[in-house]
């Protein structure tokens, strides 16, 4: 076994925290059977005791010991979808209540990355772990992210890469019938169905399930952010330029490239395939962040399904942020 990974279980054992990286984002790890550990990631976060946490496992047949009811469904999602960038949020069993947030339900997940895989599987039991950043901010996509927002509060920093889906991941609960999104990510709703044989229902169905990152105001950086459609977006930019603004923008259409050529603008070109776009959003968010500028001007992506977690995230972390 790597030292690093033994390093990062003797940590878990103990009730310590480790960062560790996954395919969406980086996470913050306790032991998810012990409570007083699992306080440990709220207080570094500064998140409230109420938004639950996903458990994260080594293996699927694993979700028998941290949920009490386990569907047939919910075997034939993780068999298709696991390891992999989807939640499931299921009837709580042994899980406590400090990692469900107080509710009856736990959402699971079995993530696709060596890193993770491997220590979960040497550490053999759950890691409950939210995105390894404060509260509502941008979350980590490299160690350094980890290590520049958290620094020492974090017992350990398990390196692993740039993740290579970038956004977190797609939280379905199977708690409703029918089954309710409620966070999209890379797994679509029609991937979902595909396997459900049913329509499911999206985020504007009424659930008494709460889920991670699903407030208003989330995912945002420091600096303010604007959201602007490409037919505003050379009255927004001249709005903020009159105000004195130093301004970035970051843009993934031809139109949005040629009004970055405006003096006083910073232009940040994004690629123009949803994907690589969710791969590349907070590192950049990140970037533009530490430069000082007075707002983050954003081309609205697209509003087809392919963007669906895109313009999620770009909605939440922009929320109060309006012109």
């Amino acid at each position: 076994m790597d030292l690093k990974i033994q390093q990062a279980v003797a940590l878990l054992d103990s009730g310590g925290v480790v960062a560790f990286p996954t395919e969406t984002v980086y996470g913050l790890g306790a032991d998810a059977s012990n409570p007083e550990a699992v306080r440990r990631i709220f207080a570094i976060k500064g998140r409230p005791a109420n938004h639950p946490l996903i458990v994260h496992i080594g293996e699927a047949r694993h979700m028998h010991e941290w949920a009490r009811e386990v569907s047939p469904l919910a075997e034939r999602l993780a068999a298709r979808f696991w390891p992999g960038p989807l939640t499931l949020i299921l009837r709580r069993g042994r899980a406590p209540l400090e990692v469900t947030g107080g509710q009856d339900s736990v959402g699971l997940r079995m993530p696709d990355h060596p890193v993770a895989l491997a220590l979960l599987r040497a550490f053999g039991g759950g890691v409950a772990a939210p995105s390894a950043n404060r509260f509502g901010r941008v979350s980590p996509t490299r160690a350094e992210h980890v290590l520049e927002e958290l620094g020492e509060t974090v017992d350990l920093i398990l390196q692993g890469g740039d993740c290579r889906v970038g956004l977190e991941s797609t939280i379905l609960s199977l708690i409703d019938d029918p089954p309710v999104l409620l966070r999209p990510g890379a797994i679509s709703p029609a991937e979902l169905e595909a396997v459900i044989g049913k329509p499911i229902a999206c985020l504007a169905q009424p659930t008494d399930v709460r889920a991670p990152g699903t407030l208003e105001s989330h995912y945002a950086p420091d600096t303010r952010l604007l959201v602007c459609p490409t037919a505003t977006l050379e009255n927004s930019l001249d709005a903020c330029l009159a105000q004195g603004f130093r301004v970035a923008l970051m843009c993934c259409s031809a139109a949005g490239g040629t009004l970055s050529r405006h003096p006083g603008v910073q232009p940040q070109p994004m690629p123009n395939d949803a994907s690589a776009y969710g791969q590349a959003l907070y590192a950049t968010l990140r970037a533009l962040d530490m430069q000082g500028f007075d707002v983050i001007v954003v081309e609205a992506p697209p509003r087809d399904e392919a963007w669906r977690a895109v313009n999620d995230r770009l909605g939440r972390a922009s929320h109060g942020s309006r012109q």
